[in-house]
């Protein structure tokens, strides 16, 4: 399984993925899922995929070799998208093209045509955007209304999003929240585990602030799940007890 989200605040971007894919208990591996792609000052990008691995890495390979433009012969890759939309329909486009090539051979193996991505970046003298692309290759886009968009095993994790993260929040606090919500996914599915892969890209800088790997162990992150449980029963301890008892 799968966790990744992204956070899109007024000061910048976060994106967070986990590294875990398994076909069974007995075969977990760890294997990357969050692609950065950037031309410091022209451009920032990044793809976090979820879903069947073999698909998502076929579209991030593509997106890097580049899609043949047929009226211009120009190989279309994200890193000569003019805009940040076009290049998320780029990814739908390499999305259902791979659809057509392998979604046949897919279904006769009774295996699902599954893979789901979150596209965000910033490309100079446009604003910083986050996308989330479909198995049919169609994209909804993250609004200042609800400030992240997550893929994968997403509902252990989106509490703590819907409570704490608003457009206003500080982006190291966004980071913050980020890793509470892929820790609650871990906690509550084995599927999803270290290490995890982190991305901070500040606003209208158009470049990588922290690209980062939390690998098992690392302090910060042990000290954080800690406290957050500690936190989590402290809240409940500090809660009245309901009063219904003998009520009926």
């Amino acid at each position: 399984m799968t966790y990744c989200c992204g956070i899109l605040v007024r000061e910048g971007l976060v994106m967070i993925a986990d590294t875990r894919t398994n076909a069974g208990l007995d075969n977990v591996s760890t294997f990357r899922k969050l692609h950065v792609f950037k031309q410091p000052g022209e451009r920032i990008m990044a793809i976090a995929s979820s879903g069947n691995l073999s698909l998502s890495q076929s579209v991030v390979s593509t997106m890097i070799e580049g899609i043949e433009n047929k009226d211009t012969g120009e190989r279309e890759t994200l890193m000569n998208a003019p805009t940040m939309f076009q290049a998320a329909q780029r990814i739908g486009r390499v999305v259902r093209q791979l659809h057509e090539l392998e979604g046949s051979a897919l279904e006769a193996s009774e295996v699902k045509f599954d893979v789901s991505f979150l596209f965000g970046g910033q490309i100079k003298g446009e604003r910083m955007r986050l996308f989330m692309v479909y198995s049919a290759g169609n994209f909804i886009e993250c609004t200042t209304d609800t400030p992240y968009l997550q893929i994968g095993e997403h509902k252990y994790g989106k509490p703590v999003l819907d409570r704490a993260v608003t457009y206003g929040v500080d982006l190291y606090d966004a980071l913050k929240i980020g890793l509470i919500s892929m820790d609650s996914t871990m906690r509550s599915n084995l599927g999803v585990g270290m290490p995890i892969d982190i991305l901070v890209a500040r606003r209208d800088v158009c470049d990588a602030e922290l690209s980062y790997r939390i690998e098992p162990g690392e302090p910060y992150f042990h000290d954080l799940r800690e406290r957050w449980s500690a936190a989590l029963r402290a809240a409940h301890n500090a809660i009245p007890r309901p009063p219904y008892a003998g009520a009926s």
